[in-house]
């Protein structure tokens, strides 16, 4: 009877094999669930922590919010969309592409990161317009460049980039390995890098940037959506991505 029992168990044993085509009606096999998330590049270092908490698998695309927006409307695939600002989220509940009603999960603010030791003695908005200086900024159609803009306007102080960046996380990097004397980024950004030091801007002229979150409607895996969006919101997830720099929702 045991012998015929270990028999058994050997012959039922390659039908549950670690590849799909292995599986079969009568044989039940585990499918570990995965989430597709297109979330804004500032948000890179906190959402790659948070799929590290998870009990299913996570697949991110990171690029600027306006790359992403322009590619969900072009039919790429995705459960998850977390954007950088309000605006391009709309976008997309006009095109009836989101789920639900989008939630706003995080804040972040504007900082003028600058080489480690901030060795051009840069402190204001103002020391962004002194001749000689290389300054890059994110491009105007990013959530990051709207932002600097507004920003700019308030300090009335006018900057000619060396570049315009489609995305913050370039704006950083220029920085960081020396290609800029300093560009204007989100607070979670210098917090994240380790490469730079960050100039604090002033409330008065400072812009606070929303980002929310939502399931797309056409999502693959909307159980794995619903529960990636409960994690970012959750305790745990609010903790990560106050540790990154963030503002609480």
């Amino acid at each position: 009877m045991i012998r015929a029992l270990i028999l058994i168990a050997l012959v039922a044993l390659p039908a549950c094999g670690s590849s799909a085509n292995e599986c079969s009606p009568q044989v039940s096999c585990y499918v570990k669930p995965k989430v597709t998330v297109f979330a804004a590049a500032s948000l890179q270092p906190a959402f790659d922590k948070i799929a590290e908490r998870l009990h299913f698998s996570a697949t991110f695309n990171y690029a600027g919010t306006q790359t992403l927006t322009s590619q969900l409307t072009q039919g790429a695939q995705a459960d998850v969309f977390a954007s950088a600002d309000t605006a391009h989220m709309t976008t997309l509940q006009h095109a009836g592409l989101i789920q639900d009603a989008p939630q706003v999960f995080a804040h972040n603010r504007l900082e003028i990161a600058v080489a480690n030791g901030n060795p051009k003695a840069i402190h204001s908005l103002a020391d962004l317009a002194r001749g000689g200086l290389v300054v890059v900024l994110a491009d105007p159609s990013v959530p990051a460049g709207q932002y600097t803009q507004q920003a700019l306007a308030k300090a009335g102080v006018t900057v000619k980039p060396a570049s315009l960046e489609l995305q913050v996380t370039a704006v950083l990097n220029k920085v960081a390995v020396g290609e800029a004397d300093a560009g204007i980024v989100y607070v979670s950004n210098v917090v994240t890098s380790g490469k730079v030091d960050g100039v604090a801007i002033p409330d008065s002229q400072n812009v606070i940037a929303a980002y929310p979150i939502a399931t797309l409607k056409d999502a693959q895996n909307k159980g794995a959506a619903t529960d990636f969006i409960g994690f970012v919101l959750s305790p745990d997830g609010q903790s990560i991505l106050k540790a990154a720099g963030f503002e609480s929702a």
